[in-house]
């Protein structure tokens, strides 16, 4: 995956630079070249898909998201990504992601997040809780480090490679074992981007929102899920509300912040034991590593999402300034532009990956991941079955 943007080492960037931006204002242009990069990505992968999709007279036989990933990869592997293009890339894959999926929750009421939070938790907690112990257990059979096992067990069960940098200090692994646990991570969960989509279909009959619990349980990264469930959406021609995606992202969400209770005790555990052992332990993670912001974005666009219908079923108008018309052309308008914005994300998904660096995963660590990837997917599907009926959204 790319680096983070290099920082002036005069300035670092204040909290709303670093929230928004990823960097200070002043290295604003230097985003430029990758944004654009990515965006004509999504061009092209918009054209290629439309031009495959009328030549075969069949409008989801290519979702532009897939297209968009696959040709970002290629690029990327074939000639290559300019270090003029790295920060960009890097603020299309991280900030754009979030931007996209605040967006996302205008096509939500409070009351659908809520009902598919609420019966998303056992199916999510299910998943988390067979990830760890499935890593932990491979990791040990191995005889692979409990650190990289843990590092994986996260980043499989909870929220990728944002679970396994926010756990690293706390348990001092080192730099190549963080560097593995994201590889293995990046691998698994690309694969089960691109196949997820077409088996959830086959395994729930079509259901949506069965489908929805799926993808955002089994996948690894949240731009991974998002991916997902947008390529899910076109090729099977979803246009209900909340669609795929959007359970997806839900579903997605509420293993997100579940790193606010797992990695501080699972940074607990260790410290205790490498205290016993005569050690001093690894850092306690901030608390804003933890508490994914854009989940904060994600549901206020939903209560506002709430309160604007709440104004127009009432006869009225959306915070009494949009007629019933106006209103529903301004949400659609946001929503055809999150999913541009999450189009722009997936092909820097593709242009950040590097298949040399992939390469070098070794083979059991490789092992502990498939196993992990293998049984949180064979668990969710189980509990989705239990749990996704209780779901009545729509």
């Amino acid at each position: 995956m790319p680096a983070d943007t290099d920082q002036d080492p005069a300035r670092q960037p204040g909290f709303l630079e670093r929230l928004l931006l990823g960097t200070t204002v002043d290295r604003l242009p230097s985003l430029v070249p990758g944004v654009a990069l990515a965006a004509a990505v999504v061009a092209a992968s918009v054209a290629f898909a439309d031009w495959i999709n009328r030549a075969w007279g069949y409008d989801g036989l290519v979702s532009f998201i897939l297209v968009a990933i696959v040709l970002g990869m290629l690029v990327r592997n074939t000639v290559g990504l300019a270090p003029v293009f790295e920060p960009g890339v890097a603020f299309s894959l991280r900030k754009l992601l979030r931007l996209g999926i605040v967006l996302l929750g205008i096509r939500l009421s409070i009351l659908d997040v809520l009902e598919i939070g609420v019966f998303g938790v056992p199916v999510v907690v299910g998943a988390v809780l067979t990830g760890l112990i499935v890593a932990t257990w491979a990791t040990r059979a191995l005889g692979l480090s409990d650190r990289l096992g843990t590092l994986i067990a996260v980043g499989t069960g909870i929220c990728g490679a944002t679970a396994i940098v926010a756990t690293a200090p706390g348990i001092e692994a080192r730099d190549e074992e963080v560097a593995y646990a994201v590889a293995n991570i990046t691998i698994f969960g690309i694969a089960a981007m691109f196949l997820y989509p077409f088996l959830g279909d086959v395994i729930f009959s079509g259901d949506v929102t069965r489908v929805g619990l799926f993808l955002g349980t089994s996948i690894h990264e949240t731009a991974q899920v998002a991916g997902a469930g947008l390529i899910y959406d076109q090729s099977f021609d979803i246009v209900t509300a909340p669609s795929g995606a959007d359970i997806a992202v839900v579903t997605k969400l509420v293993r997100n912040a579940l790193m606010v209770v797992a990695i501080p005790a699972i940074t607990f555990l260790y410290t205790r034991r490498a205290r016993a052992a005569g050690r001093e332990g690894g850092e306690r993670p901030g608390l804003l590593q933890l508490v994914p912001v854009f989940i904060l974005g994600f549901l206020a666009m939903a209560v506002l999402r709430s309160i604007g219908d709440a104004g127009v079923d009432g006869g009225g108008q959306a915070f009494g300034i949009w007629d019933p018309a106006a209103w529903s052309d301004l949400t659609h308008g946001i929503r055809t532009w999150a999913e541009y914005v999450l189009a722009t994300a997936m092909a820097g998904v593709g242009l950040g990956t590097s298949m040399r660096q992939l390469r070098g995963l070794g083979l059991k660590p490789f092992a502990v991941g498939i196993a992990a990837a293998l049984a949180v997917g064979g668990v969710a599907v189980g509990l989705v079955f239990v749990f996704g009926p209780l779901i009545s959204v729509g």
